[in-house]
């Protein structure tokens, strides 16, 4: 099967004749464009509105919301697809409506979670070559795409994105599944943690009805990570309360709210969390690999998502691995974060650079492919 679908890629992908689409779908926001380029050319919201009466929300439904009379339907939740209908509606707002192309002629390469299931690669599949006709299609891991966008192929990704965050070693461009771990607090928990610190400090209405774009403005602008948690929390002096207008002549006031919103990160714990924050996780994920390849994939530590944007968050990251390391007689581990300014699309970048390059056009799922082996034929392409 390997060997006929290297041959059906070679001649198909000779007579596609554009340059491939890029989409790197998530929890939070789903980044298109076209590959080659540096910046993608649309980041929208994955979830979408739809009139209640077109999309009946039963109670409990993992996808959807009621939302001032409309369904808000949520595709992806913790990095996994968890509603198919709304999935095909936003990848038909963004290759019709947002990149203005058309599907039937433009092969796709799309980023795949650490936590997706092996079905849901099959989904995938489907989707693209049944409801949108693409010529072809790639599924790449968000972690090797982290990695490839500084030019590597083994290192350890460190994901932490709108809904979920991943420690996923990765070695010669496969990732170590066995090895990878998850953490569900991310930025849309911070979000709503932040909200809760600020009606906590000052149970003002205005601050409970505060719309979610305006606390996660507040979140991006004001908030950092302390590098002594303990220390700036118990010492007002070394807190640096800041003002934020509101509009209408009202503003709020962040003291340790600025600090403690991203805590979580390290220490789920504030939530009621019993996992443990992103630094033990990633220590963790070394110590599940070959004690071989350990040195190899900590010198190359790499930073994705937009909650890796935090001030101070690489820092405290760097301090906290160190720590561990110690702790566990690992001292001659040096760990090497590699944090990019524009890390917040860094897994679009990567797949943007890999679908560009000429050797990787011989690693395409084709139509024809697919109609004559099946959706299963996503874990023989894509292992």
């Amino acid at each position: 099967m390997a060997s006929l679908a290297n041959s059906r890629r070679v001649r198909r992908l000779s007579s596609l004749g554009h340059v491939a689409v890029v989409v790197d779908q998530g929890s939070g926001f789903t980044k298109a464009g076209f590959a080659g380029e540096e910046h993608p050319r649309l980041v929208l919201k994955s979830s979408s509105l739809v009139p209640s009466w077109d999309r009946p929300v039963l109670p409990g439904a993992p996808g959807c919301e009621l939302a001032g009379g409309v369904a808000r339907a949520h595709p992806i939740k913790h990095g996994v697809v968890v509603d198919w209908e709304a999935l095909e509606g936003l990848w038909e707002r963004l290759l019709v409506g947002g990149l203005r192309v058309c599907p039937e002629e433009w092969p796709v390469l799309v980023s795949d979670s650490p936590s997706a299931p092996p079905v849901g690669r099959e989904r995938v599949a489907e989707l693209l070559f049944e409801a949108l006709a693409v010529p072809a299609c790639h599924l790449a891991s968000t972690a090797l795409l982290a990695l490839c966008s500084v030019g590597a192929f083994s290192g350890l990704a460190l994901e932490a994105g709108a809904g979920v965050c991943h420690a996923t070693p990765v070695y010669a461009g496969h990732s170590w599944h066995k090895a990878t771990f998850r953490l569900d607090v991310a930025g849309s928990t911070l979000s709503r943690y932040l909200r809760d610190l600020l009606v906590a400090a000052g149970p003002d209405h205005q601050l409970q009805a505060l719309p979610h774009k305006v606390i996660t403005q507040l979140k991006k602008r004001c908030c950092y990570v302390s590098l002594d948690f303990e220390g700036d929390l118990c010492n007002p002096a070394r807190q640096h309360p800041v003002s934020f207008y509101l509009g209408s002549g009202c503003s709020v006031c962040l003291g340790s709210e600025r600090f403690c919103c991203p805590e979580p990160l390290f220490q789920p714990g504030l939530l009621g969390q019993t996992e443990p924050g992103l630094p033990i996780l990633a220590f963790r994920a070394l110590q599940r690999v070959p004690a071989t390849l350990r040195t190899r994939l900590a010198n190359t530590m790499v930073l994705a998502g937009g909650s890796t944007l935090f001030p101070g968050f690489p820092e405290r990251l760097e301090l906290e691995l160190e720590a561990q390391c110690r702790r566990h007689g690992c001292g001659t581990l040096q760990p090497r974060l590699v944090a990019k300014p524009g890390r917040g699309t860094a897994v679009w970048t990567g797949g943007s650079m890999v679908a560009s390059l000429r050797t990787f056009q011989c690693r395409w799922m084709t139509r024809a492919m697919y109609q004559e082996c099946g959706s299963r034929l996503v874990h023989e392409v894509f292992h």
